[in-house]
């Protein structure tokens, strides 16, 4: 099933030049460590460990972990792919030093892209923000895959709502998240995950970490 537009929309709506400076403090601050039970720094380490020297992010949000990680060269190609033009522009203004290439592009549409393909691609926090079931999102693996060089990784993390373990709290604000459309991941499993990354890619990992999933592939 493919989402209207408008489901699309709902779930980058709140992510705005008014919210977008609270993010760090309310998400990776507060909620990663308190209610999701999954650290930031843990997703830095994770970040950090696959980024590359030539690297994409898509679903950029604030730019925290570009601007926070160490890159293996003093001065790596860096793009920024994201539907959202305020957290495009957050993004690339925070990491301004790297001169991000930036794509206002839909990932659940086939990718119009004619540059250099990656060696990395990062994919953080955004699958439980896009609409429809793990197997309706994981389309975005299919777009992505052309703007990806022979034997680049692909990696990122998820907030799951099925096979993790989810704290009453948790429960709680999950819930209140999907019925405002910040989130749509009622549907996502860490089976389903896996079998959507299997499908396409030879070499899969994947780590609980409280609710989050943590995943790395390449074919």
């Amino acid at each position: 099933m493919t989402p209207s537009r408008e489901q699309v929309q709902a779930g980058q709506a709140v992510y705005t030049r008014r919210t977008l400076p609270l993010y760090d403090f309310v998400v990776l601050g507060v909620s990663n460590r308190f209610i999701w039970k999954c650290p930031t720094p843990r997703l830095e380490a994770h970040y950090e460990q696959h980024l590359s020297a030539n690297h994409l992010d898509v679903g950029v949000g604030t730019g925290y972990f570009l601007d926070r990680c160490r890159f293996p060269v003093p001065a790596p190609r860096v793009a920024l792919m994201d539907l959202n033009a305020d957290t495009l522009a957050h993004a690339a203004q925070r990491i301004a030093r790297y001169r991000p290439e930036r794509y206002r592009r839909n990932v659940l549409e086939p990718i119009a892209f004619t540059d250099e393909p990656f060696d990395s691609i990062g994919i953080n926090y955004l699958l439980h923000c896009l609409p429809g079931g793990i197997a309706d999102k994981a389309v975005l693996f299919d777009h992505l895959k052309p703007l990806m060089k022979p034997g680049a990784r692909l990696f990122g993390s998820t907030l799951l709502h099925g096979g993790v373990p989810r704290s009453p709290l948790a429960q709680r604000l999950m819930a209140l998240y999907n019925r405002k459309g910040i989130f749509a991941n009622q549907a996502d499993d860490l089976d389903g995950l896996r079998h959507e990354l299997e499908r396409r890619f030879d070499q899969v990992t994947l780590e609980v970490v409280g609710c989050a999933a943590l995943f790395s592939a390449r074919s």
